[in-house]
């Protein structure tokens, strides 16, 4: 039995996924908040939202992360970054889940990666919770509803959270399981109930198909300048780093927040819609992103609230500090309709430094910029991932390691040459800490990063006088209208100046012994500027 709007060609039997319960195609937001109120997946909030939780998995699992090792990816996946699994075992574990769906509902989402029709991926989610089906469709881009009689999926994603993965029967490491099968082109997710696993698949088969297209995919948010598209700046950067709160710049038009491709026609959103932290969110710093907790289908994850009232409680992380709510673009009141953006005019990659050496923004030469891209510094932030519980200093290739299913060189020779073609100034902007480093110093404060990007973003930084710093070889401001001087020299902010040099010298050790990695890889002039 079904229900919804759906291709009478390309139901589930189609597929070959057959014996379910009741399936409930392509159902709308009311209809999927009143469908997992109604089998008690969670509670209605204020607005309409709806306030779930997703148990012991409150982030992503990378380590359960698996690709099948197919002839045809077996020379072009990074398979030190991606763990393979043998075909045989994907089969076995393929087989076992589909007879485990049997006799159970499921509500099947046909939807688009990618804003541009040109490049987009058509991808079927297939979800147990009505709310992973409510989620994922904010996160994609949502078709025409015509569109849907005759949707053909490029790829389908299947969710299976009840299900539990055999170690021994399946080739993985625990019960919960990530299997990407791109000569099947299909995903199966089981064990974990966390709702970032759907998007983040989808980014990952992005990452592996625009490439060989000459389109180069970002973890990144992206805007423009209003009624300017080709003033676009995209923002790098892991969870936390300040990706969706720097983008969300009222000033500007947002394109998207978390993951966007570079094409020979410009920038475009992969997604429909918002991912956003909210630990410490509040109104008066972030109002519009704050706005979207108390409005109609939006998701609250993992968020601790008052029983009687529903009201949000921003500061517990009693349950997890990656607390999140995921919501479609247009909640924000300057999103951009169609998601587009130009050729990137600046490149900004954000880093979360814990160390509390590096300084609030320094510009960054095209060679430097690569360095840095595939260095990918920053900090891991409690809770986005199982095991964080505080912030760990780590380098994660691109920006984007748990991501990235192509070797890394192969996006930073795309981000270069396209650097190259169209003479994007890039950034570097910690949005860690200073005066010390994690435990001892404070997180850089967020009024004086949007006053450093505004003057990056506006053309007026570039006026500023610079320093070379002596560690790294990058340029820093001395001097920025709204920010005090002391700020842009850490040296300056610590009380232990001789403190300081020593941990500057241990990350530059770090960088050096990271890179190591990748130097049998890159030109001359990347060579040239590495650190250490």
């Amino acid at each position: 039995m079904s229900t919804g709007r759906v291709n009478p060609n390309m139901r589930l039997e189609d597929q070959g996924i057959t014996g379910l319960g009741q399936v409930h195609y392509n159902l709308m937001e009311p209809d999927l908040v009143e469908l997992a109120l109604s089998r008690g997946e969670g509670r209605l909030g204020k607005g309409g939202t709806l306030l779930v939780t997703t148990g012991k998995h409150t982030g992503r699992s990378p380590k359960d992360k698996f690709v099948v090792r197919t002839p045809g990816v077996a020379e072009s996946i990074w398979w030190e970054n991606n763990p393979p699994m043998d075909p045989d075992a994907f089969a076995r574990l393929k087989s076992a889940m589909l007879e485990h769906m049997k006799g159970r509902d499921y509500v099947v989402q046909d939807l688009f990666g990618g804003a541009d029709p040109a490049h987009r991926l058509d991808v079927r989610v297939i979800t147990e919770l009505a709310w992973h089906g409510l989620f994922i469709r904010h996160l994609l881009r949502r078709p025409e509803r015509a569109a849907l009689d005759e949707f053909a999926p490029d790829f389908t994603i299947i969710n299976c959270p009840s299900f539990k993965a055999d170690p021994e029967a399946h080739g993985c490491r625990s019960e919960t399981i990530i299997a990407l099968n791109f000569e099947e082109k299909t995903i199966l997710i089981g064990g974990t109930e966390y709702a970032g696993e759907n998007k983040k698949s989808v980014f990952t088969l992005l990452n592996y198909i625009l490439p060989e297209k000459g389109i180069m995919p970002m973890h990144c948010s992206a805007n423009h300048a209003p009624g300017n598209p080709v003033d676009t700046a995209v923002f790098f950067g892991l969870s936390g780093t300040g990706k969706t709160t720097l983008s969300a710049d009222p000033a500007r038009v947002l394109i998207g927040d978390d993951e966007h491709g570079w094409s020979e026609r410009g920038t475009f959103n992969f997604e429909g819609g918002c991912y956003a932290k909210t630990i410490s969110l509040s109104a008066e710093a972030e109002p519009e992103i704050y706005a979207t907790t108390q409005k109609f289908a939006t998701v609250i994850e993992n968020m601790v609230y008052d029983a009687e009232t529903r009201a949000l409680d921003f500061e517990d992380d009693s349950l997890t500090p990656n607390m999140r709510c995921a919501y479609p673009l247009h909640y924000i009141s300057n999103a951009s309709p169609l998601a587009l953006g130009g050729h990137p005019k600046n490149i900004i990659m954000l880093t979360c430094d814990a160390f509390g050496v590096l300084p609030p923004i320094a510009r960054l030469t095209p060679a430097q910029a690569m360095y840095h891209f595939l260095s990918g510094f920053t900090s891991k932030v409690a809770g986005t991932e199982r095991g964080v519980t505080e912030p760990q200093p780590t380098f994660s290739t691109c920006f984007g390691a748990p991501f990235m299913p192509r070797r890394p060189e192969v996006y930073g020779q795309l981000l270069k040459e396209k650097i190259a073609k169209h003479g994007a100034t890039c950034w570097l902007v910690n949005t860690g800490w200073t005066g010390g480093a994690y435990g001892t110093g404070s997180r850089m404060p967020i009024k004086a990063t949007r006053a450093l990007l505004t003057a990056a973003l506006d053309g007026s930084l570039a006026q500023a006088p610079f320093r070379k710093d002596r560690n790294f070889g990058f340029e820093v401001p001395t001097t920025v209208g709204g920010v005090p001087d002391i700020l842009l020299d850490p040296r300056r902010t610590w009380d232990d100046s001789a403190a300081y040099d020593a941990q500057a010298e241990k990350l530059v050790q770090m960088f050096s012994d990271n890179f190591s990695q990748y130097e049998a890889h890159i030109d001359d002039d990347v060579r040239a500027v590495t650190i250490g």
